[in-house]
């Protein structure tokens, strides 16, 4: 795309292990094209108070390994109105930006939408632990979460089984349960509740009972976040069976830390595959892997479409194994 000089890039949202070497990729590819390329500190909301700075090669040295992003990221609630988009939009003209690539989860894309509409050439890279973003088999992030929270219920599993004890574990996911079904499959849990699955507590308890009452020594469970009061279960759990209950939220603790061989091979590919896309001439595109395959989708599909087969098929499986 011959009119393209200088290319932006921001993180949006809640930070994911794998968008520092997202970022790495974009810059680096795109000064191998001659590009000149920005990096917008605080997302959005930096974007709209002209954060931004000029990046070189040696600006994203030793990032690979780095979990958070460099750049930072904030919640800009106000980007939801046109005058605010406007007036970012502006922004960018002002300083000669002509494209911009998002690293975020939905709202991000939502707000590269946004961008897209007014003209200005954006391409969305999906950068969230909840792996809820359609249009891609996996987000930069994810298998980084899936390691952290497989470690933590191991270990939980661990102490459980010297006690005989129930533990209650929720882990993060929004509303997509990807991350809770790929723990119950991977640590080999007794039960696990997530939003796309309807669940009834009196049968999950009775399940849980009749394990105990044939002999097991220890449970755990597995919650996605926003399902129930995990605190208030674990009582109603040690209430009814009579075992030690405890409930442990893992938190942000997922979101943080190096992330995996695989995000850093995953991220850098997209982050590359973006500046590509934009070379071609493209603009409200989203970056995705698909079997193997990077892949780009238009982003108002990735936005409106839900990703259920992953956890479903996922979910069964748990179900057979536990």
């Amino acid at each position: 795309m011959a009119f393209i000089k200088k290319i932006g890039v921001l993180t949006s949202g809640g930070d994911s292990p794998g968008m520092n070497a997202a970022i790495r990729a974009i810059v680096r590819t795109g000064l191998d094209y001659g590009f000149q390329m920005y990096g917008i500190r605080d997302g959005y909301m930096g974007l709209h108070n002209n954060d931004i700075i000029q990046l070189g090669r040696h600006s994203v040295s030793d990032l690979l390994n780095r979990g958070g992003t460099f750049l930072g990221t904030a919640r800009f609630p106000e980007f939801k109105q046109p005058k605010v988009r406007e007036e970012s939009v502006a922004v960018m003209k002002k300083i000669g930006l002509d494209a911009l690539v998002v690293i975020g989860g939905d709202g991000s894309y939502m707000g590269a939408k946004f961008i897209s509409e007014l003209g200005f050439p954006t391409i969305g890279l999906p950068g969230t632990i909840d792996n809820d973003i359609a249009g891609t088999d996996a987000t930069i992030g994810f298998d980084t979460a899936l390691n952290t929270a497989v470690s933590c219920i191991d270990k939980l599993r661990d102490t459980c089984s010297s006690h005989k004890r129930i533990s209650v574990c929720e882990v993060m996911g929004h509303h997509c349960g990807d991350l809770a079904v790929s723990c119950a499959v991977a640590c080999g849990v007794e039960a696990v509740l997530v939003p796309e699955v309807p669940w009834n507590k009196k049968e999950v308890y009775a399940s849980i009972k009749a394990g105990i009452d044939a002999g097991k020594r220890h449970a755990i469970l597995v919650v996605c976040e926003n399902q129930t009061d995990v605190y208030q279960m674990a009582k109603e759990l040690e209430a009814l069976i009579g075992l030690e209950t405890r409930a442990t939220v893992l938190g942000h603790i997922q979101r943080g830390g190096t992330p995996s061989p695989y995000d850093r091979v995953l991220a850098s590919r997209m982050g590359a595959y973006a500046i590509e896309l934009l070379r071609q001439g493209h603009s409200g595109r989203c970056v995705g892997v698909q079997n193997g395959e990077l892949v780009n989708e238009d982003i108002v599909e990735c936005i409106t479409k839900h990703k259920h087969q992953f956890m479903r098929s996922t979910y069964d499986l748990a179900q057979k194994l536990r």
